[in-house]
């Protein structure tokens, strides 16, 4: 059989990145698309540029790291940022081309979930992180571990989306998170 990786690659129906030390060195037109960034403005930069901030691409690089180690893979729904300063709702999934350096390289495929999960509300990064975890169905002990904040803390930042959102339950808040 011959394959034509290269249009495989650039016609896959994800967004496709290729990493190397967490910068991008080879993308698709579908990141291009749904980020809003042309191929040349990214390649070679680091993927804080598609992070709402610089803390959360640190925060999460950290997180993910020990992940990729002991499992070559990760995935996660989080909110990314387009060019124009938009923030979506993203599903993003990677795996470590060696786990032993989890960041060397990797292989990324990004799927926009803007139309099933609208952004509603002005977040700060750390609700922001609180709402992709309240998603995953983590409870505020398991949160504040993976964020490194006491339950409390994150108990105040689940008050704050409930207000937000105008839910009156954490069941609410989760449903008005996944339906936007």
């Amino acid at each position: 059989m011959d394959v034509d990786y290269r249009l495989a690659f650039e016609m896959a129906p994800v967004g496709l990145i290729v990493s190397r030390n967490r910068s991008m060195v080879d993308c698709n037109r579908l990141v291009c698309e749904m980020f809003g960034f042309s191929r040349e403005l990214l390649l070679g930069q680091t993927f804080q540029m598609l992070y709402p901030s610089a803390d959360e691409y640190e925060r999460l690089g950290a997180h993910m790291a020990p992940i990729l180690n002991a499992k070559g893979f990760y995935a996660d729904n989080r909110i990314m940022k387009r060019a124009n300063g938009e923030m979506f709702w993203c599903h993003v999934s990677g795996r470590a081309l060696n786990r032993d350096a989890p960041h060397a390289s990797g292989i990324w495929s990004f799927e926009d979930l803007s139309s099933q999960r609208a952004m509603k509300a002005e977040l700060t990064g750390r609700e922001r992180e609180v709402a992709a975890r309240l998603l995953e169905g983590l409870t505020s002990k398991e949160i504040g571990k993976a964020l490194e904040i006491s339950h409390r803390t994150v108990e105040i930042y689940r008050a704050r989306l409930m207000r937000k959102y105008g839910a009156s339950t954490a069941a609410d808040l989760v449903h008005k998170l996944i339906t936007g």
